[in-house]
């Protein structure tokens, strides 16, 4: 949908209790982002419908962030319509990944953020209704990489290698237990309204590992490898071994492909106006990097 079509869907949804005042909200990357003024009260509207390109179900970005809702981790859900989500607004400001990283060595706000991983996976996990997807980046990676063929990506020289490294990480990441994942830690899916963190954006959320997240988190804001120990044994609760460090590097890798490649096809799909071009480029640069690192370790 164009701005226009996206702005008079959420002007036409049936929860305002009058005409509703609308402001867009740039900095988007995959949907139309609207603060909503009804009779006083503020909403973020949310307007997109499924994305089968990129799996993105609506059904299932309601049921979780529903779920997560439940436990406190999202804000709550004030309505739901084919393509449009509209949730409370909280007043916060959002998150840079400096704020994430700090100084390298920080962990204060990994504490905060850890919080909101643990009770993504072992609370909102419990209160998920109806069908719910699965998120396997291996097997996403897979079906991104057809649609690139089939649509004459730029990117079609890179495939082939892209198909063997993926195929490679999937046996190094190894056998896992299933939680209910968020799968999207880019700091600006992470609001702080001063007292506490909230998680926003769960469209691609879905049951899969719980290594998932914590690479994601690490990979997308660039953690130092004393934060990533930190991490994983804070969320493990045990010393870490070289097993897991290598089957989380396996997955911090694959995470950089899945970033790159969501934006290899949204070059071709998306009419936002974002650079995707530049965000495939560098992640796919950050991919063969730790993918290199990983050989090299061998």
């Amino acid at each position: 949908m164009n701005m226009s079509d996206a702005e008079k869907y959420a002007a036409n949804l049936d929860c305002w209790t009058g005409p509703v005042e609308l402001t867009r909200i740039d900095g988007g990357i995959s949907n139309d982002n609207f603060l909503a003024n009804d009779n006083g009260k503020k909403y973020m509207v949310r307007i997109n419908g499924d994305v089968l390109e990129h799996g993105v179900l609506r059904a299932n970005d309601y049921a979780c962030h529903r779920a997560a809702a439940a436990v406190g981790i999202a804000p709550k859900i004030h309505h739901f319509a084919p393509r449009a989500l509209v949730v409370d607004y909280v007043e916060s400001r959002t998150l840079s990944e400096d704020d994430i990283r700090g100084d390298g060595k920080e962990t204060a706000m990994l504490e905060r953020i850890l919080d909101l991983i643990l009770r993504t996976h072992r609370d909102a996990y419990r209160q998920i209704r109806g069908p719910v997807c699965a998120f396997w980046p291996f097997r996403i990676c897979r079906d991104y990489a057809f649609f690139l063929e089939e649509n004459n990506s730029r990117m079609i020289p890179e495939l082939a290698k892209i198909r063997t490294h993926n195929e490679a990480l999937e046996v190094a990441v190894g056998p896992i237990n299933m939680v209910l994942g968020h799968n999207d830690f880019l700091a600006a899916n992470l609001l702080d309204d001063g007292n506490r963190l909230w998680l926003i954006d769960w469209e691609h959320a879905g049951f899969g590992s719980p290594l998932f997240d914590l690479a994601n988190l690490s990979s997308n804001n660039a953690l130092s490898t004393s934060q990533q120990e930190w991490l994983l044994e804070a969320y493990f609760d045990k010393p870490v071994n070289d097993e897991l460090r290598a089957r989380f590097a396996a997955m911090s890798a694959a995470s950089l492909l899945r970033e790159a490649m969501w934006s290899m096809v949204s070059e071709i799909t998306s009419s936002l106006d974002f650079d995707y071009v530049a965000y495939s480029d560098d992640f796919f640069d950050r991919f063969n990097k730790a993918f290199n690192a990983l050989e090299d370790a061998q």
